[in-house]
């Protein structure tokens, strides 16, 4: 224990059950409660709370404040049958919660060797973020949300409870994923994704309310929203319709260029409109 590197400041407490490897560096004010077990690669910013029962490992950093509950896994070699032990990385943000029993686990080497959480996010009981994932600032994940590898999930998302997030899938900023739902396919900013398989249903509306957007932004939104999903035409063609005729909406631009950017999956149409081809 003597190696272990603690900051100046607040004091740092550990239990007597605890077990700190040496090498892991913890900030000021930290507190490792009973029988955790902290690796030698990790960081613990200031002010982070391990209540019990917590495993931190690998080369994984925690943000200041940040408070993880009994029985979560953090850090842990990911869930990839090609995984080879190659170091790679878990960086988790400042001020999030992770309640009981979440795992996350850091990247490889076919997503570029690191996971990223942001900020302010919560983690309910048992959700799960794979490896190689991307997750904004003041994401919520409800319980037994479980996130595959190598997805990306923007600021102020929700994800319900016990939904499902294909590999490679991305999830915009301010979207909202229903409980239950299984999604395979992108979801756009401000968007609400629900069912087994998931559909856009719609806007996000109430998060929107919620976040202070104005009555304008949102009826401008809508607009688009429905220009984006007609019958007639190739999404791609409205597409740049939309881009015309609102280039002085930001928010509305936002959701075109998530579509133009593109990836390994199409994008979560609602159910009666035509494939995104």
């Amino acid at each position: 224990m003597s190696e272990i590197q603690t900051s100046e400041g607040a004091e740092t407490r550990i239990h007597p059950s605890a077990v700190v490897e040496d090498g892991a560096v913890l900030g000021a004010g930290v507190e490792v409660g009973p029988f955790c077990h902290v690796g030698p690669q990790v960081v613990l910013g200031d002010g982070v709370r391990l209540v019990s029962h917590v495993a931190v490992a690998g080369r994984t950093t925690v943000g200041p404040r940040t408070r993880i509950y009994p029985f979560a896994s953090i850090g842990h070699p990911p869930q990839d049958l090609k995984y080879r032990g190659e170091d790679s990385t878990l960086t988790v943000g400042a001020d999030c919660q992770i309640r009981e029993g979440v795992t996350m686990n850091p990247g490889t080497a076919g997503g570029g060797l690191a996971t990223v959480v942001g900020d302010g996010c919560a983690f309910l009981a048992n959700s799960h973020v794979g490896h190689d994932c991307r997750v904004g600032n003041h994401v919520v994940f409800s319980n037994n949300v479980m996130l595959a590898g190598h997805c990306q999930v923007g600021d102020y998302a929700i994800l319900g409870g016990g939904a499902a997030v294909i590999q490679f899938a991305r999830v915009g900023p301010h979207a909202f994923v229903g409980g239950l739902s299984g999604l395979e396919n992108d979801l756009i900013p401000y968007g609400m994704a629900v069912g087994n398989r998931a559909h856009l249903s719609g806007l996000n509306i109430i998060g929107l309310q919620r976040r202070g957007f104005s009555r304008e932004e949102i009826h401008a939104l809508r607009r688009a929203y429905r220009l984006l999903f007609a019958l007639e035409g190739t999404l791609m063609e409205r597409v740049e319709d939309v881009a015309a005729e609102f280039d002085q909406h930001p928010i509305v631009q936002e959701i075109l260029a998530f579509i133009r950017e593109g990836g390994k999956r199409s994008v979560c149409t609602p159910r009666e409109a035509p494939g995104a081809a």
